[in-house]
Protein backbone atom coordinates (compact mmCIF):
# COMPACT_ATOMS: atom_id res chain seq x y z
CA UNK A 1 0.00 0.00 0.00
CA UNK A 2 1.40 3.38 -1.01
CA UNK A 3 1.84 5.48 2.17
CA UNK A 4 -1.21 7.71 1.95
CA UNK A 5 -0.26 9.51 5.48
CA UNK A 6 2.35 12.06 4.80
CA UNK A 7 5.25 13.90 7.36
CA UNK A 8 3.19 17.22 5.27
CA UNK A 9 -0.06 16.03 6.93
CA UNK A 10 1.39 15.34 10.27
CA UNK A 11 2.71 18.42 10.39
CA UNK A 12 -0.27 20.23 9.09
CA UNK A 13 -2.42 18.39 11.53
CA UNK A 14 -0.07 19.64 14.63
CA UNK A 15 -0.61 23.35 13.08
CA UNK A 16 -4.57 22.55 13.45
CA UNK A 17 -4.30 21.40 16.85
CA UNK A 18 -1.79 23.69 17.84
CA UNK A 19 0.30 20.72 19.25
CA UNK A 20 3.96 20.97 18.98
CA UNK A 21 5.19 17.44 18.55
CA UNK A 22 8.43 15.63 18.86
CA UNK A 23 10.22 13.37 16.03
CA UNK A 24 9.13 10.40 18.00
CA UNK A 25 5.49 11.80 18.67
CA UNK A 26 4.79 12.56 14.70
CA UNK A 27 6.31 8.73 13.93
CA UNK A 28 3.36 7.42 16.12
CA UNK A 29 0.80 9.89 14.88
CA UNK A 30 2.10 8.91 12.04
CA UNK A 31 1.87 5.23 12.73
CA UNK A 32 -1.85 5.73 14.49
CA UNK A 33 -3.45 7.61 11.27
CA UNK A 34 -2.03 5.23 9.12
CA UNK A 35 -3.54 2.17 11.70
CA UNK A 36 -6.88 4.48 11.52
CA UNK A 37 -7.20 4.25 7.58
CA UNK A 38 -6.09 0.89 6.82
CA UNK A 39 -9.27 -0.02 9.89
CA UNK A 40 -12.03 2.13 7.82
CA UNK A 41 -10.46 0.25 4.38
CA UNK A 42 -11.88 -2.77 6.18
CA UNK A 43 -14.53 -1.81 7.24
CA UNK A 44 -15.53 -0.38 3.47
CA UNK A 45 -14.74 -4.08 2.58
CA UNK A 46 -18.23 -5.29 4.43
CA UNK A 47 -21.28 -5.63 2.34
CA UNK A 48 -23.98 -3.47 3.92
CA UNK A 49 -26.55 -4.13 0.65
CA UNK A 50 -30.35 -3.79 3.01
CA UNK A 51 -29.18 -2.60 6.10
CA UNK A 52 -30.79 0.56 7.02
CA UNK A 53 -28.52 3.52 7.99
CA UNK A 54 -29.16 4.08 11.80
CA UNK A 55 -28.34 7.26 14.10
CA UNK A 56 -28.94 5.46 17.16
CA UNK A 57 -27.62 1.39 18.20
CA UNK A 58 -30.49 0.87 20.32
CA UNK A 59 -34.42 2.17 19.11
CA UNK A 60 -34.89 5.80 20.13
CA UNK A 61 -38.42 7.25 20.07
CA UNK A 62 -39.72 10.34 21.46
CA UNK A 63 -39.90 9.98 25.47
CA UNK A 64 -41.55 13.24 26.14
CA UNK A 65 -45.05 13.04 27.76
CA UNK A 66 -47.76 15.02 26.19
CA UNK A 67 -48.48 18.76 27.23
CA UNK A 68 -51.74 18.17 29.80
CA UNK A 69 -53.46 21.33 31.17
CA UNK A 70 -54.11 21.35 34.98
CA UNK A 71 -55.91 23.74 36.47
CA UNK A 72 -53.95 24.09 39.87
CA UNK A 73 -53.57 28.18 39.50
CA UNK A 74 -54.64 28.15 43.53
CA UNK A 75 -51.52 25.35 44.70
CA UNK A 76 -49.52 26.94 42.48
CA UNK A 77 -49.56 30.79 43.92
CA UNK A 78 -50.21 29.34 47.27
CA UNK A 79 -46.50 30.34 48.43
CA UNK A 80 -46.64 33.26 46.36
CA UNK A 81 -45.25 36.47 48.27
CA UNK A 82 -47.28 38.44 45.91
CA UNK A 83 -49.54 38.12 43.04
CA UNK A 84 -52.03 39.42 40.70
CA UNK A 85 -54.77 38.23 38.25
CA UNK A 86 -53.44 34.92 38.92
CA UNK A 87 -49.51 35.32 38.13
CA UNK A 88 -46.48 35.65 39.86
CA UNK A 89 -45.71 39.58 40.87
CA UNK A 90 -42.08 40.32 40.32
CA UNK A 91 -40.07 43.49 41.07
CA UNK A 92 -39.49 45.37 38.10
CA UNK A 93 -35.65 44.94 35.97
CA UNK A 94 -34.58 46.56 33.57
Amino acid sequence: MTERITDEIIEYVGILAKLELSGEEKKQAKQDMTRMLDYMDKLNELDTDGVEPMSHVFPVSNVFREDVIVEEEAEILANAPAKKDGCFMVPKSV
